[in-house]
């Protein structure tokens, strides 16, 4: 399995595989923004929105990678305002179901923080559900829960769920 950066140009080599990943976590309950079952065709178009913010410079991705598949994936999203320029915001935290529990999204984050060091990103935030085992994944890497917001996310079932926003500061 290889970690590694995709640019716009090489994320339709992976599209197929990408968008399998984004359809199996929402459909096995992954609150990432769309409610199960995701039409494939809804998948592609969010990796293809994905494509064009690549190519602003202002989102990076990364995929975990076996035999040309995405097992895993993840982004993060720059901040651009002048007073934010420190700041960044990780995004879709994505593992397949067939590869978790093998350190695949572990690897992911700390890769994502070694650039977001690079690029002199201190602060990192993000969201999860209240109570998924991502929460867990979180804390073990170091990430501190700032506080939740009731009802900010829909379930499948169709309740409002609240959501833990995240920060780790890196400096």
């Amino acid at each position: 399995m290889t970690i590694r950066t995709i640019s716009a140009d090489e994320l339709p080599r992976y599209l197929e595989s990408l968008t399998q990943l984004l359809q199996d976590a929402v459909d096995t309950g992954a609150s990432v923004g769309f409610l199960p079952p995701l039409a494939p065709a809804v998948a592609t178009d969010f990796w293809n929105g994905v494509a064009d913010a690549l190519q602003t410079g202002h989102r990076l991705l990364w995929i975990a990678e076996q035999d040309g598949r995405a097992l895993g994936t993840v982004q993060l999203d720059l901040a651009t305002k002048p007073n934010g320029l420190h700041r960044a915001e990780v995004a879709k935290l994505l593992v397949h179901t067939q590869a978790r529990r093998q350190g695949i999204a572990q690897q992911l984050m700390r890769t994502l923080e070694a650039e977001a060091q690079r690029l002199q990103r201190t602060t990192l935030v993000l969201d999860t559900l209240q109570g998924e085992p991502s929460e867990l994944l979180y804390q073990q890497l170091g990430y501190t829960a700032a506080g939740a917001i009731p009802a900010f996310a829909r379930v499948a079932s169709g309740a409002l769920e609240p959501t833990v926003v995240y920060y780790k500061l890196l400096a």
